[in-house]
């Protein structure tokens, strides 16, 4: 039983209906899941963990109130305050270096898995292996941006500045040559969200994965731990594989685990193509904090990390914001905009959880991804089946144990 229908649970689902294993997916179908309005990137250059000292040093330049994409609403302080202390104690540099070394591992293993589930789905061209661009808009901040990703440590991807090609590219859909710009190789992007959503709930389905709508809950009972939905038991003495983004809190501590999640609330508008170049890559637009990507029938603009509860009201401010940046750039992005806010699940030192509890029996977990959700969806689902098969890891989990926070 797998308990979230976001890219980790859809992944998970699949990954295990494969290996003969009869999975029901539970689901509520909130449509908020940050899994189908993220960026589309594929972002395997990030194996800094955000929880470093790097982060600290940039809160005052990157909060909202000064024009940044960083928010911390005074109005949720109850709800951030808490997961902030966590998250300076995570910060050291010893903690950043244990977390940098954990998701490297599991960071270069994600390509891969990508490209064995597009195979698997048929469904190869989803995935674009073209790489990603950052650019910026002052010669300053070009210079200290460059230095700064020419000296970071990012795993397989690789990065140089951007070739003449790039630049008149560039030039043609912002109406200027940008001061700086920098090419990065070994990431991907996504074609379109909607289509993978759809691909892979068909492939779940043709492996005989039971669908089921509604909110579920845990009940345990010494080290035996099962699952009702609205109230109804599901399947008794079955395993459970916990990936329902920020919901893990709750049914986590159900089962007497502590996931001190936060949503970190990610905003987008998104609009017909109004001339973006169908295979240029996503773009960052790194002085505003804003990446935009050509989708198969729609350009999106993306930012802000809002942390607050998943269930408060959106800041229409922000999108606001982003239409303004859009506007300013220039970008052909025709209106009506689409705007979509959604809850990204982290926690407190950056890392996801993925394993098997060692608490009770037959249950296992996948969530707090955080930014790297669509990008660790498909090598999480391999770890995932492995461990619930007793299969050897592939990428040591361990740094990824719950019990972490105890």
């Amino acid at each position: 039983m797998v308990v979230g229908g976001g890219i980790i649970g859809l992944c998970i689902a699949v990954a295990l209906a494969n290996k003969g294993v009869e999975v029901i997916l539970i689901d509520p179908e909130s449509g908020t899941a940050a899994s189908w309005g993220n960026a589309g990137h594929i972002a395997t250059e990030q194996i800094a963990p955000l929880a470093s000292i790097a982060t600290l040093r940039q809160v005052p330049r990157r909060y909202y109130g000064f024009g940044g994409a960083m928010d911390l609403p005074p109005s949720a302080w109850k709800t951030w305050a808490p997961f902030a202390g966590r998250f300076l104690r995570a910060s050291g540099r010893q903690n950043f270096a244990r977390g940098q070394d954990a998701l490297r591992g599991l960071m270069a293993e994600a390509l891969p898995a990508w490209r064995r589930l597009a195979a698997a789905l048929k469904a190869e061209d989803v995935l674009r292996e073209d790489g990603h661009l950052v650019l910026w808009e002052h010669a300053a901040t070009a210079a200290a941006g460059a230095r700064a990703w020419q000296s970071a440590d990012i795993g397989s991807a690789s990065v140089q500045p951007a070739a003449r090609e790039d630049l008149d590219r560039l030039e043609a859909l912002l109406g200027h040559r940008p001061p700086g710009a920098l090419r990065f190789a070994g990431s991907a992007q996504i074609a379109d969200l909607d289509r993978l959503r759809g691909r892979l709930k068909s492939a779940a389905m043709e492996a005989g994965v039971t669908f089921l709508s509604g909110t579920a809950r845990l009940e345990r009972s010494g080290r035996t731990v099962s699952a009702t939905v609205e109230g109804r038991a599901v399947a008794p003495g079955a395993r459970i594989v916990v990936a329902c983004g920020i919901g893990s809190r709750e049914i986590m501590g159900e089962a007497g685990h502590r996931a001190p999640l936060i949503a970190e609330r990610g905003y987008h508008v998104r609009a017909q193509s109004g001339g973006w170049p169908s295979d240029l890559p996503p773009v960052v637009f790194e002085d505003r904090s804003m990446i935009v990507t050509g989708f198969e029938d729609s350009v999106q603009a993306a930012s802000f990390v809002e942390f607050n509860s998943p269930d408060a009201p959106a800041d229409a401010r922000k999108w606001d914001r982003l239409e303004r940046h859009v506007s300013a750039l220039n970008l052909p992005m025709s209106p009506p905009f689409r705007r979509w806010m959604g809850a990204r699940p982290t926690l407190p030192d950056y890392l996801p959880a993925i394993g098997v509890s060692s608490r009770v029996d037959g249950l296992a977990y996948a969530f707090g991804h955080q930014h790297l959700g669509l990008t660790l969806g498909p090598i999480t689902a391999e770890l995932i089946a492995d461990a619930l098969a007793g299969a050897p890891e592939t990428v040591p989990l361990a740094p990824f144990d719950i019990d972490r926070f105890h």
